[in-house]
């Protein structure tokens, strides 16, 4: 049996995490969920290296934004694969975002998310 893909998932609208959250189980990835920067932060420091992939929102309310998450992240497991989501801040990934990663502007299918996510993994396999 192949051991479970771990994912940080970080979105603070409860509506679209609760859809990401059955959309990424369902395709067989296993979950932490964060609904702000400061808990994506602390399951950061907790254990970054036991994540693949990083799944943000950009804007996340009070507190550290997607960008900083996702640099914070990277600083720890510089190899993690980062999908960014956004409707208002997408234009600034090209700026804002860190390297080999993808950017899922708002409003999006949750395909989207699976195949972003899946295309990043897959790349960094091939590392």
């Amino acid at each position: 049996m192949d051991p479970i893909i771990l994912l940080l998932l970080v979105e603070d609208e409860a509506l679209i995490r609760l859809l990401l959250e059955e959309t990424l189980t369902d395709e067989g990835f296993g979950l932490v969920l964060a609904k702000d920067g400061h808990q994506a932060m602390a399951a950061l420091t907790a254990g970054a290296a036991r994540f693949r992939a990083l799944v943000t929102d950009i804007d996340l309310g009070a507190g550290p934004d997607g960008w900083a998450v996702a640099r914070h992240a990277r600083g720890l497991v510089p190899e993690l694969s980062v999908v960014y989501m956004s409707g208002g801040s997408a234009n600034m990934w090209a700026a804002e975002g860190v390297p080999r990663s993808v950017m899922v502007p708002k409003p999006f299918v949750p395909a989207q998310i699976i195949t972003a996510v899946s295309n990043l993994l897959n790349e960094a396999g091939g590392r």
